[in-house]
Protein backbone atom coordinates (compact mmCIF):
# COMPACT_ATOMS: atom_id res chain seq x y z
CA UNK A 1 0.00 0.00 0.00
CA UNK A 2 0.98 3.64 -0.70
CA UNK A 3 0.42 6.47 1.60
CA UNK A 4 -0.13 9.97 0.24
CA UNK A 5 0.72 12.28 2.64
CA UNK A 6 -1.06 15.66 1.81
CA UNK A 7 -0.43 18.78 4.18
CA UNK A 8 -3.26 21.43 4.52
CA UNK A 9 -3.75 25.08 5.41
CA UNK A 10 -6.71 26.90 4.59
CA UNK A 11 -7.32 24.81 1.31
CA UNK A 12 -11.28 24.04 2.32
CA UNK A 13 -12.10 24.42 -2.08
CA UNK A 14 -9.41 22.06 -2.63
CA UNK A 15 -10.11 19.49 -0.23
CA UNK A 16 -12.68 17.06 -2.25
CA UNK A 17 -10.95 17.69 -5.90
CA UNK A 18 -7.81 16.55 -4.48
CA UNK A 19 -9.27 13.33 -2.91
CA UNK A 20 -11.06 12.92 -6.14
CA UNK A 21 -8.36 13.53 -8.54
CA UNK A 22 -5.47 11.52 -6.28
CA UNK A 23 -7.59 8.55 -5.72
CA UNK A 24 -8.78 8.19 -9.21
CA UNK A 25 -5.35 8.04 -10.41
CA UNK A 26 -4.56 5.49 -8.19
CA UNK A 27 -7.76 3.58 -8.17
CA UNK A 28 -7.44 2.85 -12.27
CA UNK A 29 -3.95 1.92 -11.61
CA UNK A 30 -4.71 -0.83 -9.11
CA UNK A 31 -2.10 0.41 -6.46
CA UNK A 32 -4.00 -0.33 -2.55
CA UNK A 33 -3.43 3.38 -1.28
CA UNK A 34 -4.52 5.74 1.58
CA UNK A 35 -4.62 9.46 1.70
CA UNK A 36 -3.72 11.07 4.76
CA UNK A 37 -4.99 14.84 5.23
CA UNK A 38 -3.24 16.77 7.65
CA UNK A 39 -5.32 19.94 8.62
CA UNK A 40 -2.10 22.27 9.80
CA UNK A 41 -4.35 24.75 12.30
CA UNK A 42 -6.80 25.94 9.08
CA UNK A 43 -8.56 28.64 10.02
CA UNK A 44 -11.21 27.91 7.71
CA UNK A 45 -13.49 24.64 7.17
CA UNK A 46 -10.50 22.67 5.27
CA UNK A 47 -11.04 20.18 8.39
CA UNK A 48 -14.71 19.66 7.84
CA UNK A 49 -14.19 19.20 4.08
CA UNK A 50 -11.41 16.59 5.04
CA UNK A 51 -14.38 14.64 7.51
CA UNK A 52 -16.56 14.96 4.40
CA UNK A 53 -14.12 13.53 2.25
CA UNK A 54 -13.25 11.01 4.73
CA UNK A 55 -17.07 10.00 5.16
CA UNK A 56 -17.29 9.48 1.00
CA UNK A 57 -13.81 7.68 0.36
CA UNK A 58 -13.25 4.70 2.82
CA UNK A 59 -9.27 5.56 1.53
CA UNK A 60 -9.64 9.33 2.98
CA UNK A 61 -8.04 9.68 6.81
CA UNK A 62 -7.82 13.16 8.14
CA UNK A 63 -5.27 14.62 11.02
CA UNK A 64 -6.23 17.84 12.82
CA UNK A 65 -4.16 19.98 14.62
CA UNK A 66 -4.54 21.96 17.81
CA UNK A 67 -2.87 24.70 16.05
CA UNK A 68 -0.73 25.71 13.18
CA UNK A 69 2.10 23.66 13.64
CA UNK A 70 3.76 24.08 10.27
CA UNK A 71 4.27 22.45 7.19
CA UNK A 72 7.13 20.54 8.71
CA UNK A 73 5.20 19.54 11.19
CA UNK A 74 2.33 18.42 9.25
CA UNK A 75 4.55 16.31 6.67
CA UNK A 76 6.44 14.55 9.62
CA UNK A 77 2.52 13.71 11.38
CA UNK A 78 1.70 12.63 8.15
CA UNK A 79 4.35 10.04 7.81
CA UNK A 80 3.81 8.88 11.88
CA UNK A 81 0.45 8.03 10.74
CA UNK A 82 1.17 6.52 7.56
CA UNK A 83 0.72 2.56 7.41
CA UNK A 84 2.38 2.55 3.51
CA UNK A 85 4.90 0.34 2.77
CA UNK A 86 6.02 3.65 1.38
CA UNK A 87 5.36 7.34 1.02
CA UNK A 88 4.51 9.99 -1.28
CA UNK A 89 4.11 13.82 0.26
CA UNK A 90 2.46 16.26 -2.32
CA UNK A 91 0.62 19.43 -1.85
CA UNK A 92 -2.79 19.60 -1.70
CA UNK A 93 -3.41 22.82 -4.34
CA UNK A 94 -2.52 20.18 -7.10
CA UNK A 95 0.52 22.41 -8.11
CA UNK A 96 2.42 19.36 -7.78
CA UNK A 97 1.23 16.63 -10.86
CA UNK A 98 -0.59 13.79 -9.20
CA UNK A 99 -0.09 11.65 -11.86
CA UNK A 100 3.98 11.60 -11.36
CA UNK A 101 3.03 9.40 -8.55
CA UNK A 102 2.50 6.62 -10.96
CA UNK A 103 5.86 7.42 -12.45
CA UNK A 104 7.34 7.49 -9.07
CA UNK A 105 5.73 4.44 -7.62
CA UNK A 106 7.07 2.30 -10.53
CA UNK A 107 10.58 3.39 -9.68
CA UNK A 108 9.93 2.76 -6.04
CA UNK A 109 9.15 -1.00 -7.67
CA UNK A 110 12.27 -0.93 -9.40
CA UNK A 111 14.05 -0.93 -6.37
CA UNK A 112 14.88 2.99 -5.83
CA UNK A 113 13.79 4.00 -2.01
CA UNK A 114 13.76 7.49 -2.16
CA UNK A 115 12.51 9.31 -5.89
CA UNK A 116 12.24 13.20 -5.36
CA UNK A 117 10.48 15.22 -7.77
CA UNK A 118 12.52 18.13 -9.25
CA UNK A 119 11.21 21.08 -10.64
CA UNK A 120 11.91 21.59 -14.70
CA UNK A 121 9.62 25.22 -14.14
CA UNK A 122 8.38 27.02 -10.84
CA UNK A 123 5.05 28.63 -12.89
CA UNK A 124 4.29 32.21 -12.37
CA UNK A 125 5.54 34.26 -9.60
CA UNK A 126 6.15 37.70 -8.90
CA UNK A 127 10.11 38.82 -10.15
CA UNK A 128 10.40 39.50 -6.33
CA UNK A 129 9.37 36.61 -4.98
CA UNK A 130 10.95 34.12 -7.55
CA UNK A 131 14.25 36.13 -7.10
CA UNK A 132 14.62 35.69 -3.11
CA UNK A 133 13.24 31.64 -3.41
CA UNK A 134 16.73 31.37 -6.34
CA UNK A 135 18.61 33.27 -3.58
CA UNK A 136 17.62 31.45 -0.60
CA UNK A 137 18.38 27.81 -2.53
CA UNK A 138 21.36 29.32 -2.96
CA UNK A 139 22.57 29.67 0.33
CA UNK A 140 20.99 25.84 1.10
CA UNK A 141 22.94 24.23 -1.53
CA UNK A 142 26.29 26.09 -0.24
CA UNK A 143 25.29 25.41 3.48
CA UNK A 144 24.35 21.40 3.14
CA UNK A 145 26.30 20.77 -0.37
CA UNK A 146 23.49 19.38 -1.56
CA UNK A 147 22.25 20.47 -4.79
CA UNK A 148 18.77 22.33 -3.73
CA UNK A 149 18.31 24.77 -6.77
CA UNK A 150 15.31 22.53 -8.16
CA UNK A 151 14.49 20.60 -5.23
CA UNK A 152 10.11 20.30 -3.75
CA UNK A 153 8.86 18.44 -0.89
CA UNK A 154 7.13 16.28 -3.63
CA UNK A 155 8.83 13.16 -3.00
CA UNK A 156 8.38 8.97 -2.69
CA UNK A 157 9.56 7.56 0.00
CA UNK A 158 10.23 4.04 1.28
CA UNK A 159 9.17 3.12 4.46
CA UNK A 160 12.98 2.36 5.66
CA UNK A 161 13.88 6.18 5.08
CA UNK A 162 10.17 7.44 6.33
CA UNK A 163 11.39 5.48 9.58
CA UNK A 164 14.92 7.25 10.12
CA UNK A 165 13.35 10.11 9.53
CA UNK A 166 10.86 9.31 12.38
CA UNK A 167 13.58 8.56 14.45
CA UNK A 168 15.41 11.91 14.17
CA UNK A 169 14.75 13.67 17.40
CA UNK A 170 15.59 17.12 16.45
CA UNK A 171 12.13 19.47 16.10
CA UNK A 172 13.54 22.25 13.71
CA UNK A 173 13.60 19.44 11.19
CA UNK A 174 13.78 20.44 7.44
CA UNK A 175 12.57 17.78 5.74
CA UNK A 176 13.36 19.00 2.26
CA UNK A 177 17.09 18.35 2.97
CA UNK A 178 17.17 15.55 5.43
CA UNK A 179 15.14 13.78 3.00
CA UNK A 180 18.20 14.01 0.87
CA UNK A 181 21.15 13.54 3.35
CA UNK A 182 19.99 10.32 4.90
CA UNK A 183 21.05 8.67 1.97
CA UNK A 184 19.30 5.49 0.08
CA UNK A 185 19.06 4.70 -3.68
CA UNK A 186 18.02 7.40 -5.16
CA UNK A 187 16.55 8.74 -8.04
CA UNK A 188 14.62 12.24 -9.76
CA UNK A 189 11.66 12.44 -11.68
CA UNK A 190 10.83 16.41 -13.22
CA UNK A 191 7.54 18.13 -13.29
CA UNK A 192 6.48 21.30 -14.06
CA UNK A 193 4.14 23.29 -11.40
CA UNK A 194 0.90 23.94 -12.54
CA UNK A 195 -1.26 26.52 -11.75
CA UNK A 196 -3.75 26.79 -8.80
CA UNK A 197 -7.23 26.46 -9.63
CA UNK A 198 -8.60 27.66 -6.65
CA UNK A 199 -7.46 30.00 -3.70
CA UNK A 200 -3.98 32.18 -3.22
CA UNK A 201 -0.50 30.88 -1.91
CA UNK A 202 0.42 31.05 1.34
CA UNK A 203 3.83 31.75 0.97
CA UNK A 204 4.63 35.36 0.70
CA UNK A 205 8.16 36.85 0.11
CA UNK A 206 7.97 37.59 3.76
CA UNK A 207 7.13 33.42 4.80
CA UNK A 208 9.94 32.31 2.75
CA UNK A 209 12.55 34.70 4.42
CA UNK A 210 11.06 33.75 7.69
CA UNK A 211 11.62 29.96 6.35
CA UNK A 212 14.82 30.37 4.67
CA UNK A 213 16.43 31.27 7.95
CA UNK A 214 14.39 28.81 10.17
CA UNK A 215 15.76 26.00 8.19
CA UNK A 216 19.37 26.96 7.18
CA UNK A 217 20.00 28.06 10.89
CA UNK A 218 18.14 24.03 11.94
CA UNK A 219 20.20 22.18 9.18
CA UNK A 220 23.53 23.95 9.29
CA UNK A 221 26.25 25.65 11.40
CA UNK A 222 27.65 27.91 8.85
CA UNK A 223 25.95 31.16 9.72
CA UNK A 224 27.98 30.87 12.68
CA UNK A 225 30.86 30.93 10.52
CA UNK A 226 29.42 34.95 9.84
CA UNK A 227 30.94 35.75 13.29
CA UNK A 228 34.55 34.44 12.87
CA UNK A 229 34.66 35.80 8.98
CA UNK A 230 33.67 39.49 10.70
CA UNK A 231 36.17 38.81 13.35
CA UNK A 232 39.02 38.38 11.16
CA UNK A 233 37.15 41.60 9.12
CA UNK A 234 37.76 43.74 12.39
CA UNK A 235 41.26 42.31 12.97
CA UNK A 236 42.07 43.04 9.77
CA UNK A 237 41.21 46.53 9.65
CA UNK A 238 42.38 47.29 13.07
CA UNK A 239 45.72 46.72 11.93
CA UNK A 240 45.57 48.71 9.34
CA UNK A 241 44.27 51.38 10.90
CA UNK A 242 46.51 50.83 13.91
CA UNK A 243 49.69 50.91 11.32
CA UNK A 244 47.90 54.45 9.78
CA UNK A 245 47.63 55.84 13.40
CA UNK A 246 50.99 55.15 14.60
CA UNK A 247 52.78 56.14 11.42
CA UNK A 248 51.43 59.48 11.59
CA UNK A 249 51.61 59.77 15.65
CA UNK A 250 55.73 59.16 15.42
CA UNK A 251 55.79 61.61 11.52
CA UNK A 252 54.07 64.57 13.58
CA UNK A 253 51.09 64.76 11.53
CA UNK A 254 48.54 63.20 13.68
CA UNK A 255 45.45 64.84 13.38
CA UNK A 256 42.18 65.28 15.70
CA UNK A 257 40.01 62.26 14.18
CA UNK A 258 36.65 63.31 16.03
CA UNK A 259 34.65 61.67 12.70
CA UNK A 260 36.96 58.99 12.24
CA UNK A 261 35.96 57.88 15.31
CA UNK A 262 32.93 57.76 15.59
CA UNK A 263 32.85 55.26 12.31
CA UNK A 264 34.85 53.20 13.58
CA UNK A 265 33.10 52.29 16.72
CA UNK A 266 29.76 52.89 14.77
CA UNK A 267 30.85 49.93 12.33
CA UNK A 268 32.78 48.31 15.17
CA UNK A 269 29.37 48.04 17.21
CA UNK A 270 27.39 46.81 14.14
CA UNK A 271 29.58 43.96 13.68
CA UNK A 272 29.20 43.10 17.59
CA UNK A 273 25.49 43.56 17.59
CA UNK A 274 25.17 41.39 14.31
CA UNK A 275 27.49 38.34 15.82
CA UNK A 276 25.41 38.96 19.24
CA UNK A 277 22.11 38.14 17.08
CA UNK A 278 23.40 35.46 15.44
CA UNK A 279 24.53 33.45 18.57
CA UNK A 280 21.67 34.79 20.08
CA UNK A 281 19.31 32.55 17.20
CA UNK A 282 21.14 29.53 17.66
CA UNK A 283 20.92 29.69 21.43
CA UNK A 284 17.29 30.11 20.80
CA UNK A 285 17.30 27.17 18.63
CA UNK A 286 18.89 25.01 21.75
CA UNK A 287 16.76 26.29 24.00
CA UNK A 288 13.62 24.80 21.73
CA UNK A 289 15.17 21.65 21.15
CA UNK A 290 16.41 20.91 24.93
CA UNK A 291 12.72 21.77 26.17
CA UNK A 292 11.33 18.41 24.30
CA UNK A 293 8.35 20.10 23.23
CA UNK A 294 6.41 17.92 20.74
CA UNK A 295 6.89 18.65 16.90
CA UNK A 296 2.73 19.13 16.81
CA UNK A 297 -0.25 18.22 19.01
CA UNK A 298 -2.96 16.37 17.22
CA UNK A 299 -6.55 17.42 18.81
CA UNK A 300 -8.49 14.29 16.52
CA UNK A 301 -8.61 12.39 14.01
CA UNK A 302 -10.92 10.81 10.93
CA UNK A 303 -11.06 7.60 8.76
CA UNK A 304 -10.67 4.55 9.13
CA UNK A 305 -7.53 2.85 9.25
CA UNK A 306 -7.49 0.15 6.46
CA UNK A 307 -4.30 -1.59 8.21
CA UNK A 308 -6.42 -2.57 11.55
CA UNK A 309 -9.41 -3.41 9.35
CA UNK A 310 -7.36 -5.95 7.42
CA UNK A 311 -6.34 -7.39 10.42
CA UNK A 312 -9.32 -7.44 12.34
CA UNK A 313 -10.67 -9.60 9.04
CA UNK A 314 -7.69 -12.11 9.41
CA UNK A 315 -9.03 -12.47 13.26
Amino acid sequence: MISVIIPAYNEEGMIAKTAETISSILTSAAIDHELIFVNDGSKDSTWDKIQEAAGKNPAVRGICFSRNFGKEAAMFAGMYYAKGACCVVIDCDLQHPPEKILEMYRLWEQGYEIIEAVKTDRGKESVLHRLSAQCFYKIISKVTDIDMSRASDFKLLDRKAVNVLLNMKEKNAFFRALSSWIGFKTTQVEFEVKERTVGESKWSTRALIKYAISNVTSFSAAPMQIVTILGILMLCASVVLGITALYQKFAGTALGGFTTVIIIQLFTGSIIMISLGIIGYYIAKIYEEIKGRPRYVVSETCGKDKTDEKTAENI
